[in-house]
């Protein structure tokens, strides 16, 4: 009976405790990398990579949708947040709306990077939570030519 403990535990430390599950930000690693044409619909794709937050690193809010949409040049209503992108993403059937909203975009995601670079130094112990947020909203950025042109 001691011998089938020790196994037990020989294998729950090396695959339970040999490294951690997930991520600082709660996301498994397997998630980092998805690609688009993975998904039923582009405007689902987008939403998978744009909108979540644990993979653009930037939460972005309903209200933050419709004022992106504002500045973009649309108009829209207070909805669940996946019917506010699909409408903005229906907005978005051209590529002159699109490269709008992905600019506007870009600038909403900056403005948060900013405010997490300002935790950052104010509060230096948070670059660990902070950090790999920033990584990935950059990423994220950089990532908006490549959407023009699957898109269009």
């Amino acid at each position: 009976m001691d011998d089938l403990r020790k196994e037990f535990e020989s294998i729950s430390e090396q695959h339970f405790y040999a490294k951690p599950a997930f991520g600082p930000d709660g996301q498994c690693a397997a998630d980092e990398e998805v690609d688009l044409k993975d998904y039923p619909s582009y405007t689902e794709a987008l939403y998978a990579k744009l909108i979540a937050p644990h993979v653009s690193g930037v939460y972005i809010s309903r209200w933050d949708i419709k004022e992106i949409a504002l500045a973009a040049g649309d108009s829209m209503a207070i909805h669940p947040r996946k019917r506010m992108f699909e409408l903005l993403m229906k907005y978005a059937t051209s590529k002159e709306n699109m490269q709008k909203v992905l600019e506007v975009l870009k600038v909403h995601m900056e403005d948060k990077i900013a405010i997490y670079e300002g935790f950052i130094q104010d509060f230096p112990s948070t670059a660990e939570v902070f950090v790999p947020k920033i990584e990935k909203a950059r990423k994220t950025i950089q990532m908006f030519p490549k959407i023009i042109e699957e898109y269009f």
